[in-house]
């Protein structure tokens, strides 16, 4: 019962914060002369809505964030363990991936400079040829 309460607060200070928001005078397009907020003969006068407008955002941004840690610790305290097991879809493991084959001995390369790949580069012909160095021309 104290969770739908919370919750009902809670949407209703989200929407009424939406609301100010939109009212409140932009640089840009002023979304809130759409409402009045224009007028120098208004209630508040012809500052005093800004500063209302800002006050209001303020406290229910700050009513916003107390509603949601308190529910979080509400929720932590009566459910405890229960909250984190009760996790739906997301709660179950994912399937362990099979594990590749190993690769055959002779595919795999060697690494350069290991014994194994200075073995495998020894020819087992006759070695190449190679031009003679031509001596220093003066």
């Amino acid at each position: 019962m104290t969770l739908t309460i919370l919750n009902i607060l809670y949407v209703l200070v989200a929407i009424a914060m939406v609301g100010f928001i939109l009212m409140q005078r932009g640089a840009g397009a002023q979304a809130g002369s759409g409402f009045g907020a224009g007028a120098s003969a208004t209630v508040f006068g012809a500052r005093g809505a800004a500063s209302f407008l800002t006050r209001s955002t303020a406290v229910l941004a700050t009513l916003f964030f107390a509603t949601s840690l308190g529910m979080g610790m509400f929720i932590a305290h009566t459910y405890g363990d229960r909250a984190a097991s009760d996790l739906g879809v997301m709660g179950r493991a994912a399937p362990a991936a099979p594990a590749p084959a190993p690769a055959p001995a002779s595919e795999v390369p060697a690494l350069p400079g290991s014994d194994a790949a200075q073995a495998a580069e020894v020819p087992a012909g006759p070695a190449p040829s190679t031009p003679a160095e031509e001596p220093p021309k003066e």
